[in-house]
């Protein structure tokens, strides 16, 4: 029996390819203990994931799924290193790792408009955005400057002023990159759905930053063990889509 409709290629590969990450994150929870306890690196990566998954989710509806993918990756990375320094009361790092930091961000937003707007595009993008960042760290607007876990969200006039920074920023970073990359056409249109899907979303994941903190901070070792299981078997799930395609005779263009 053939199925009347069809599925990208590209899309099903990229299912495959997170139900394989979400294996191999499911299998660390599993190993919680092996890995240190609540001293070890799961906290850090339970920030990763759970930064990475709003973002990419929020960007990803926005502005496309590999948009979302390539830079929800990126701000779990980098966030996660951000907050679990600030959470073990550590100093604020120097001028080059706020530039790293920066540009680790940056360069999830690179690939997602390089894939979009093309190597132009992408390239402008990424280094605007990198000196931009870069810029805001040294003037104080830094992921972790309101950093107060909480059980709950929480929305400060920090955030806003933040998100409304960074809505123009990106606005007319988006407007720059489509004038370098000679798309003049759509340059108005772009900027503005960039710059205001980045401030929204960083306005609606920054009010859950509270929350999120004080649970990866206070997630019980059973808990762990019981979210390694359920991303084992959505792993498992995701990654048998190719085969399902196959057995039900599905077009994969």
């Amino acid at each position: 029996m053939t199925f009347a409709f069809n599925i990208d290629r590209h899309t099903l590969a990229l299912i495959s390819i997170i139900g394989s990450s979400l294996d191999v994150l499911g299998a660390l929870y599993l190993a919680y203990d092996l890995l240190g306890g609540e001293h070890g690196p799961l906290r850090t990566v339970t920030r990763a994931v759970t930064y990475g998954t709003l973002f990419g989710i929020g960007y990803g509806i926005a502005l496309g799924p590999v948009f979302g993918l390539a830079s929800g990756v990126a701000h779990g990375i980098s966030l996660a290193w951000e907050y679990s320094r600030v959470s073990r009361h550590e100093p604020k790092p120097g001028f080059w790792v706020d530039t790293a930091m920066s540009a680790i961000r940056a360069g999830g937003f690179a690939l997602g408009t390089a894939y979009s707007f093309g190597a132009t595009f992408g390239a402008t993008f990424g280094v605007l955005s990198t000196a931009g960042q870069a810029i805001a760290y040294r003037f104080g607007i830094r992921p972790d400057v309101d950093y107060k876990p909480a059980t709950r969200p929480r929305m400060s006039r920090f955030l806003l002023l933040a998100a409304l920074n960074r809505t123009v920023g990106y606005g007319a970073t988006g407007y720059v990159s489509s004038l370098i990359a000679q798309q003049r056409h759509q340059a108005i249109a772009v900027g503005l759905k960039t710059g205001l899907a980045i401030g929204v979303v960083t306005a609606i994941v920054g009010s859950c930053t509270p929350l999120i903190e004080w649970t990866a901070d206070h997630v019980p070792e059973k808990r762990m063990g019981v979210l390694g299981v359920g991303l084992i078997l959505i792993g498992f799930t995701l990654q048998s889509t190719q085969y399902w395609a196959a057995l039900l005779d599905i077009n994969v263009k």
